[in-house]
């Protein structure tokens, strides 16, 4: 029995490296591949220092020449090596000729899995960091199908060698926890940093699937990433998959909205296409080469407290149903949304908005973090000629329009503001639909909750009817369908 001390504190008890290595190297049916191409053969090389690799380690390899790994894994169609496609056929390829060479009536009790990664590291000039792709396909049953885990890192070290050593310790975090940690997905992506710093290495995309995950939603998964600090922004395309950032908004014209979406009102759409017919109208705007980005924030998923997993989905599933593409961020201020953007494209760039959200720009609390206060933040946010589309708000005094001719901002921001508004960075939106101007999200969701009738009519027909079906947003089938059999009863 161990002895404790008096004053001792309870803490976790992270195994080292070696250890996690050793344990699996001392499992007699944990046996598969290795295949690391860019950055040196890192994750392995922990396996063989560790002792026993002989019985785990049935092959490993680096087909660093790009003649060589076209070869054995064929070309990829757009010629690029550091790719997710190109990851999937390492892994396919792998894992097949484990089970075309290992006769499974002799090894009845085999684990097979594959590792594999492709990567670029920091380049000699250290203008690029680097970024790539890594992946296990792995079985916990020898009858059982294969269950995958892909993940998308990005490199924030400066030096070569560290991010190798780096990345081969998130190799063996990966394959630790997928064989030893695959009931707790969530737990699982905790433990990849285990003995990594979340300055070192970034994790921005995951995807989990098989037998062992199917309960598992990525989406949710891609939220813990933003939540455990791991990224700053995950992205879900209109078919609620996920995606990596980088390839969505690569060169592209963004137009970003930020909003709750709690649920989608018809206010919402209206300033959704109102600010895109402007953004299109601008020079070097072409709509092939334009995305919209449906942004929602992690403060604003906590606005109620502790993130409710089930409202996050229901806000994702609406705005996926509309063929948007939505953005989960950790970003407060909009110059931090507007430097991430910019680490993709440099092409035109827009925000969307209403009046309330701008005055809050011109706010200098938000920005007392900043040795150059909001001077600083504005030079990040309209330094390469973004535009705010804003959408006007009901005056409740006279019953007409504040827009950004007569908003009001502090009076030391009168003159800052002015600038900008006379450069042309503000573009009103002068024809706003005065039937939804009035439609605030909260009041809905609220009218939803207390199944109070009419809600209805202030959503997009398609949102509604997403609502009922699915019972989104505390709306309850039984209650509703009660109060219609009263009224047939009534009349």
């Amino acid at each position: 029995m161990p002895i404790t001390i008096m004053g001792d504190r309870e803490f976790e008890n992270v195994p080292s490296i070696q250890s996690k290595a050793l344990r699996i190297n001392l499992n007699k049916n944990i046996y598969g591949t290795f295949a690391e191409i860019g950055a040196g053969q890192e994750t392995v090389r922990n396996f063989f220092r560790a002792g026993g690799a002989s019985g785990t380690i049935a092959k490993t390899m680096s087909a660093y020449d790009k003649d060589f790994s076209d070869a054995i894994y064929g070309i990829e169609d757009d010629k690029r090596y550091v790719t997710e496609s190109r990851l999937k056929k390492m892994l396919s390829h792998e894992i097949n000729l484990i089970e075309e060479r290992i006769n499974r009536d002799r090894h009845p009790d085999k684990l097979f899995f594959s590792y594999a990664n492709t990567v670029a590291t920091i380049d000699f000039k250290k203008n690029y960091k680097g970024h790539g792709w890594v992946g296990l396909r792995f079985q916990v049953k020898p009858d059982e199908a294969y269950n995958d885990i892909i993940l998308h890192v990005r490199f924030h070290e400066n030096d070569a060698r560290l991010q190798q050593n780096t990345l081969g310790t998130l190799g063996v975090n990966l394959i630790y926890g997928a064989f030893y940690k695959y009931d707790e997905p969530k737990n699982l992506l905790k433990y990849l940093y285990d003995h990594i710093d979340k300055d070192q290495i970034e994790i921005d995309t995951i995807n989990f699937s098989g037998p062992r995950f199917k309960e598992v939603d990525n989406r949710l998964m891609s939220l813990q990433l933003v939540k455990n600090g791991m990224t700053q922004a995950v992205m879900f395309s209109p078919d609620a998959k996920n995606v990596m950032p980088a390839a969505v908004l690569y060169k592209k014209n963004v137009l970003a909205f930020r909003g709750s979406f709690r649920p989608v009102t018809k206010v919402n759409m209206d300033i959704y296409h109102k600010s895109l017919d402007l953004f299109l109208k601008e020079k070097r705007v072409d709509e092939n080469n334009t995305i919209c980005l449906f942004e929602i924030t992690l403060s604003n998923l906590r606005a109620e407290g502790e993130i409710d997993e089930r409202d996050f989905l229901d806000r994702a599933k609406l705005l996926c149903a509309q063929g948007q593409t939505v953005l989960i961020s950790n970003f407060k201020e909009y110059y931090r949304l507007v430097e991430y953007l910019s680490r993709f494209t440099k092409s035109r760039m827009g925000l969307a908005m209403g009046v309330n959200n701008l005055v809050d720009i011109f706010d200098e609390r938000y920005y007392r973090h900043l040795s150059g206060g909001i001077l600083e933040a504005f030079g990040k946010l309209f330094y390469r000629n973004l535009k705010v589309y804003l959408y006007p708000l009901i005056d409740k005094e006279n019953g007409g329009l504040i827009d950004s001719n007569n908003l009001k901002v502090h009076p030391r921001m009168k003159e800052l503001y002015k600038f900008f508004k006379y450069n042309g960075r503000v573009v009103d939106i002068t024809n706003p639909n005065p039937d939804v101007m009035d439609i605030h999200s909260r009041f809905v969701l609220k009218m939803i909750n207390e199944n109070k009738p009419s809600w209805e009519k202030m959503l997009p027909k398609s949102t509604a009817d997403m609502i009922k079906e699915h019972e989104l947003f505390g709306y309850t089938k039984a209650i509703n369908q009660e109060k219609d059999t009263e009224k047939l009863i009534n009349n």
